[in-house]
């Protein structure tokens, strides 16, 4: 097990070795384009980028935050000079830039091969390729973000939909790590005091009232408690909501999954059991990132490939966030569709609000009404009627899914979400601490026992921002970005 590192100046010194060379990578996208950014960054980036830059202005007489025209040469095997490209260069001196060193921004013309060879001729003088993720993992060991914000940074570059890209920029902008900090600032005033009385133990000197020990700790159980319960809404923005869309054959399952796409995904015909396996697709509803599932009828087959599609659609099933449940509105309620429910029941007997009831085919001559499908599935459930076919009934489709995740307006500048795992098992761990630590203080317990939960819960809420963290911790995190990033 390795050691906890309390603080970001420990880990740079056992870590210098590595992070004390100059690192370069292309930070655009791969293939063809206006424009790609090959980025440098270390102590030598700036006298490297120089040796091969010809410009007005040598860069290493160059001013900060500048953007200088110019040419990238090489030198053939005579030694004379060739133009490679025309660029614009950008410097950023130490301290002032996104990694806390010097970094030069090398705009060139897009395109795979030019990108790669101004990458090489960076190389070749002295720079070293970036691991993925290296530029932001040098920014927090600089001291220029915290490790939340350098995730935020990772789920700004992925967002997909206008509110994941919100709550990126909320955490980016140190939303969590503010509320984070507040917390730790009271548990280590209250160590700090209890630990005084430890030093006077002898003398019998209360240093902290007990009362507003106890105050104080439940404030902090309360914030964290709040904190954890906008988990699951985080999660949705952050990954998107699964949406999982059952019902028996032919009731227009694979036609929705069309329908909201906009385009002929799915196969669509009048033969029960089309659909053999999962199909996933994304999509943006107002705002919000749905992964929306399309499944197998649920049914009793003897082909064993429909048995395994069946069989698929059960896991999604456990899985989702959305049940979608279609209905035939053309065709009395019969026995298939009362087991495919009570399946629904036993296999997500958490569902409550993830559950919506669809019926479709509206277009058709009505048999089925709402009335009779509450019978079945409850007059709590949440009911809309649509036709795939003609698109009718869909504003209200997409309203009622929202309120199933519970997607509500949020505040980002002003209410903290959390969106990550990792932050949600901290604040658990943290949470039960403190817990602890005030069974002992009701219990009258020393203070040191009370401090050394408290102390724990203070490093639970460190690892969230980086105050206290772990080679592997950071391993993990910053292996999940690209490479110029």
């Amino acid at each position: 097990n390795k050691a906890l590192l309390n603080s970001r100046a420990v880990f740079l010194i056992q870590k210098m070795f590595k992070f004390d060379d100059t690192i370069a990578a292309i930070s655009t996208p791969p293939g063809s384009g206006g424009i790609a950014v090959v980025r440098v960054s270390g102590s030598d980036s700036i006298k490297i980028v120089d040796q091969i830059f010809s410009g007005k202005v040598a860069l290493t007489n160059a001013q900060s935050h500048k953007v200088y025209r110019g040419f990238i040469i090489e030198h053939d095997k005579t030694g004379k000079e060739e133009i490679v490209d025309e660029v614009l260069v950008t410097v950023f001196r130490k301290p002032h830039s996104y990694t806390g060193e010097d970094v030069v921004e090398i705009s060139c013309h897009g395109g795979h091969y030019l990108s790669h060879k101004i990458l090489q001729l960076v190389l070749q003088k002295g720079a070293r390729l970036a691991e993925p993720g290296e530029f932001t993992q040098r920014a927090f060991l600089n001291g220029r973000m915290d490790l939340s914000q350098a995730e935020a940074v990772a789920d700004i570059i992925k967002a997909k939909t206008e509110r994941s890209l919100k709550v990126a920029l909320s955490q980016f902008q140190g939303q969590l790590s503010k509320k984070i900090k507040y917390l730790r600032e009271i548990l280590i005033e209250i160590c700090s005091l209890l630990e005084l009385e430890l030093d006077f133990a002898e003398e019998d000197v209360e240093f902290a009232d007990r009362k507003t020990i106890q105050e104080k700790m439940n404030t902090i159980v309360e914030t964290i408690k709040k904190i954890l319960a906008t988990y699951e809404r985080g999660r949705i923005l952050r990954e998107g909501a699964k949406l999982v869309i059952v019902g028996k054959p032919n009731v227009g399952k694979s036609s929705l999954l069309n329908a909201l796409l906009k385009e002929d995904r799915a196969i669509v015909t009048e033969i029960p059991g089309t659909t053999r396996d999962v199909l996933e697709e994304q999509l943006d509803i107002r705002g919000t990132l749905f992964r929306v599932v399309d499944t197998a009828g649920i049914r009793k087959s003897k082909d064993l490939i429909e048995q395994e599609g069946i069989r698929r659609t059960e896991k999604q099933i456990k899985e989702a966030d959305v049940i979608v449940h279609m209905f035939d509105g053309s065709r009395d309620l019969d026995q298939q569709d009362a087991e495919i429910f009570k399946q629904i029941q036993s296999l997500k007997p958490d569902r409550q609000n993830g559950y919506l009831g669809v019926i479709n085919k509206i277009d058709l001559p009505r048999v089925l009404t709402a009335s009779e499908l509450k019978q079945l599935i409850g007059h709590q459930s949440k009911i809309v009627e649509i036709s795939a076919k003609e698109l009718t009934g869909f504003d209200s489709f997409e309203e009622t899914l929202l309120e199933c995740i519970s997607n509500k307006d949020v505040d980002f500048q002003e209410e903290v979400l959390i969106t990550n795992i990792r932050h949600k098992n901290a604040l658990e761990n943290a949470l039960e601490a403190i817990n602890r630590a005030m069974k002992s203080l009701q219990n009258g317990y020393s203070s040191e026992f009370v401090a050394v939960d408290l102390r724990a819960a203070l490093n639970y809420l460190g690892e969230i921002i980086g105050e206290v963290t772990t080679e592997d911790i950071l391993g993990h995190i910053f292996s999940n970005f690209c490479i110029g990033k």
